[in-house]
């Protein structure tokens, strides 16, 4: 019977934690490590839709790539969303692993699988650091596209049917950067490292506004449809390399932005 500490230190080898951002939680967060395991549900995040299907379902662990707890607590109560979730998982002893920007910029990452799924060549982090590896992804287009042409070839990657787009639809993009999530403040490297496009999972106003007087195109499919597709691979991977687990990407989970249709 594998442990909680067994499957964790396997995530560590996937997505080591000094992969993170230095304002990040990661690692196994709630639990106890010598705990059985027999059933693992992965997540973008827990939620009460999320924690109740993990206890439902059984699972003696959550690997949600959006840490819970983020921040520290004073006080572990149900009169607040995140206490409410912490309290009904260790009630039911499931035990959170969250890999979140270890994940982003590991070797095989959601950066990584982004960046390759856009079919960018000479891929590199955007943000190096040791071991060849570092935050975001940059890599170049075998040929020039339209930016619109490749906001189409995001969008059947990731199975969306709407981007946000920010830059002209016709001016050709041949470098392009990646970073996953809300990402940015990678804007400014992005133009630096001369990228004609970046791909973000969102961005703010003002940041959308500094692209376009920059001259870099953005495309913005959305936070969750920017990292929820690494999930369910990382389920995949997880059941490949431990058959005796029944692992399960959360069936219940969905993007909470809604479009409305006037």
């Amino acid at each position: 019977m594998r442990t909680v500490s067994d499957v964790a230190a396997l995530l560590d080898q996937f997505a080591p934690p000094w992969l993170a951002e230095d304002w990040d939680n990661v690692g196994l967060l709630v639990g106890d490590p010598g705990g059985s395991v027999a059933r693992v549900m992965t997540c973008l995040t827990i939620t009460p839709a999320t924690a109740a299907e993990a206890v439902q379902g059984q699972a003696e662990l959550i690997v949600a790539h959006h840490p819970l707890p983020f921040r520290p607590i004073k006080r572990l109560t149900t009169e607040t969303t995140t206490g409410r979730l912490l309290y009904e998982l260790i009630s039911a002893e499931v035990a959170v692993y969250s890999p979140h920007t270890a994940f982003d910029s590991a070797r095989e990452g959601i950066n990584q699988r982004l960046a390759a799924g856009l079919a960018l060549q000479g891929i590199t982090p955007l943000v190096p650091s040791d071991e060849g590896l570092g935050s975001g992804r940059r890599g170049c287009l075998e040929e020039p596209v339209g930016l619109d042409d490749l906001g189409r070839r995001l969008g059947e990657f990731l199975r969306v049917d709407r981007i946000g787009m920010v830059g002209d639809p016709e001016r050709p993009v041949r470098t392009v950067a990646v970073a996953c999530g809300a990402a940015g403040e990678f804007l400014e490297t992005a133009r630096q490292t001369g990228c004609d496009a970046m791909v973000l999972g969102e961005a703010r106003f003002h940041t959308c506004l500094e692209a376009e007087a920059a001259g870099v195109g953005l495309l913005l499919p959305g936070h969750f449809a920017s990292e929820r597709f690494a999930v369910e691979c990382l389920a995949e991977e997880l059941s490949q390399q431990c058959p005796d687990l029944e692992v399960w990407a959360s069936r219940r989970e969905h993007d909470p932005v809604r479009w409305l249709h006037c």
